[in-house]
C-alpha cells in the first residue's frame, strides 16, 4: 500500500517563513515518492557512504529513509514520524556520520532504553568505521570506567541513555560543547518513562547552533512543545499517521480467562515454529511465563529489569542468532528488540499504556516484511481492546480460546459455548469513546 507522506514545515523560533526553501522541499521530495525502483541514490548520500551501505545490503529505502535522509543531509531540523520498524536507525545514522565526517562536530545520540542503545550504536558502527570514526556507549546498568576510558580517546559520536550521559557530565568526564549534531531517538518513549527533566537538562548542554533531528512513533503535544522550544523551523515529514500499526502484520486478540492463558500459549507455540517474542506486563510475570515455557521444552530467556546488563546482551545475543527460540519480555524491551524475520509476537498480557501496543507488535513485520501479532485479553478488558482499536484505526480479529470468531469487540462472546461467528468488518472504523490511560510506564 503506497505510504501517506506529509510534509510540512510547521513551526518557526523567530525566523521568517521561507516559503521558497519550503516549497523547494515539497517539490523535491515529490518526486521522490514510493516506487519500486527506488535505491539510495540521489538523497544526498556521499559516493563513498553510498557504496558503504549498499554492501551492507541496503539497497531499496524504505519511505521514512526516501524521505528523511535528504532533508537530514541537506542540514535542516527535522521530525520523523513513522511506525516502530520502519528504518528509522539508518535514516538518522546515515545523515549524523556524514555531518561529523564534513563538518568536524560531535554527534549525539540519545535513546530511552540500554537495549535499543546497544543496537544504535552496532549499525553506527558497522557505517562509521570505515571512516575511522570512534563512537561510545554510555548506558546504565555497566561500570563507568570502561566508559571513561573510551571517552578520553575522544569519541566522535555518542550514543547514550539520558541518566548516564549526565552522569558523566555532571562529573566532568564529558563535555557537549562541540555537539553539532543531536538525534532524538524514540522521544515519545523517552518521555513516557519520565526523561522529560533530563532531556531539558542536556538541550541546556549542547550549543543552540546545532542540526537537531527528533524521530517518534507518536506525536503527542509534549513532542510538539520540544520541537518549538529547541528546534529551528523543523520540517515534519510523516510516513503513517501516528499510532498506526503496519500494513503487513495480521493482528488478532483472544479473549481468554487468565486461568487458561497458559495452556492458550502452549497451543500457539505448537501452531508457529520460528521466533516468537512474548510480553508480559510485569518483570516476576516474564521469569514465571519463562520458566513455564522451558518445562514446555523450548529453549527460552527473559528480559526485564531485574536483570543485569550483561544478562540483557547475553538474552539478546542469543534470541537474535537463534540460540533461544523464544523471548519473554517486558515493556522495557518493546523498543529495543530487533530481530530479523521475527515470526510472532504475543501480548500475554495487554500493555499498560494504550501506546504500547504499537511498539510491542512493531517487532515484527519489520521494514516491509510480513508479521503476526496475538494479544490475551480477560473478558473484563474490553474497555482496553476498544482503545487499541481506537489507536489503530481499525477493527481487530476476536477469537474465544478455542478458536472461534466472534462479534467485533462490543458484542463478543466469552467463552467457545456462546459465540456468534464474526462477520466481516473489513474497512470498518470502530465507534469507540473513552478517556486515554494515564498509568505510568512500567519496567
Amino acid at each position: 500500500m503506497r505510504s501517506s507522506i506529509l510534509i510540512i514545515k510547521f513551526l518557526f523560533l523567530g525566523g521568517r517563513l521561507d516559503i521558497i526553501g519550503f516549497l523547494s522541499y515539497i517539490v523535491c521530495l515529490m518526486f521522490k515518492e514510493d516506487n519500486n525502483n527506488q535505491t539510495f541514490e540521489g538523497l544526498g548520500i556521499n559516493p563513498a557512504m553510498l557504496t558503504r551501505i549498499t554492501k551492507m545490503g541496503f539497497v531499496k529505502p524504505t519511505p521514512i529513509q526516501l524521505k528523511a535522509i535528504p532533508v537530514a543531509t541537506a542540514g535542516e531540523d527535522l521530525v520523523g514520524i513513522a511506525q516502530t520498524g520502519s528504518g528509522k536507525t539508518l535514516a538518522f545514522s546515515v545523515p549524523t556520520i556524514q555531518a561529523v565526517v564534513l563538518k568536524k562536530k560531535k554527534g549525539l545520540i540519545l535513546l530511552p532504553t540500554r537495549e535499543l542503545a546497544v543496537q544504535v550504536q552496532e549499525t553506527l558502527n558497522s557505517i562509521a568505521g570505515a571512516y575511522g570514526l570512534r563512537t561510545v556507549l554510555l548506558i546504565g546498568g555497566t561500570s563507568m570506567g570502561p566508559q571513561i576510558r573510551n571517552l578520553k580517546k575522544d569519541p566522535h559520536i555518542v550514543v547514550a541513555t539520558p541518566g548516564r550521559l549526565i552522569d558523566h557530565v555532571d562529573q566532568k568526564n564529558l563535555s557537549l560543547s562541540n555537539v553539532g549534531v543531536l538525534v532524538l531517538d524514540e522521544a515519545d518513549r523517552m518521555l513516557d518513562m519520565g526523561f522529560a527533566p533530563q532531556l531539558k537538562k542536556i538541550l541546556t548542554f549542547v550549543p543552540e547552533d546545532r542540526q537537531t533531528m527528533l524521530f517518534s512513533a507518536t506525536m503527542p503535544d509534549r513532542i510538539v512543545d520540544i520541537a518549538h522550544q529547541y528546534m529551528r523551523e523543523p520540517l515534519r515529514i510523516e510516513v503513517s499517521r501516528p499510532g498506526t500499526t503496519v500494513d503487513k502484520i495480521d493482528q488478532e486478540i483472544f479473549i481468554v480467562p487468565r486461568e487458561e492463558k497458559m495452556d492458550l500459549l502452549s497451543k500457539l507455540l505448537k501452531e508457529y515454529k520460528g521466533s516468537v517474542l512474548i510480553f508480559s506486563r510485569t518483570k516476576h510475570g516474564a521469569k514465571r511465563i519463562a520458566h513455564k515455557i522451558r518445562e514446555m521444552g523450548y529453549t527460552a530467556d527473559e528480559l526485564h529489569s531485574n536483570r543485569s546488563q550483561p544478562q540483557r546482551q547475553k538474552a539478546l545475543r542469543g534470541f537474535s542468532n537463534g540460540l533461544f527460540r523464544i523471548m519473554v519480555a517486558t515493556d522495557i524491551a518493546a523498543r529495543g528488540i530487533d530481530v530479523d524475520h521475527l515470526e510472532l509476537v504475543i501480548n500475554f498480557d495487554l500493555p499498560t499504556q494504550t501506546e504500547d501496543y504499537t511498539h510491542r507488535i512493531g517487532r515484527t513485520g519489520r521494514a516491509g516484511r510480513s508479521g503476526k501479532a496475538i494479544s490475551f485479553a480477560v473478558p473484563e478488558q474490553k474497555g482496553d481492546i476498544a482503545q487499541i482499536q481506537k489507536l489503530i484505526s481499525m477493527i481487530l480479529k476476536v477469537k474465544s480460546p478455542c478458536g472461534k470468531e466472534l462479534d467485533s469487540i462490543k458484542n463478543s462472546a466469552v467463552n467457545c459455548k456462546s459465540f456468534t461467528v464474526q462477520k466481516s468488518n473489513k474497512g470498518r472504523r470502530p465507534n469507540v469513546s473513552g478517556k486515554k490511560s494515564r498509568s505510568r510506564y512500567r519496567r
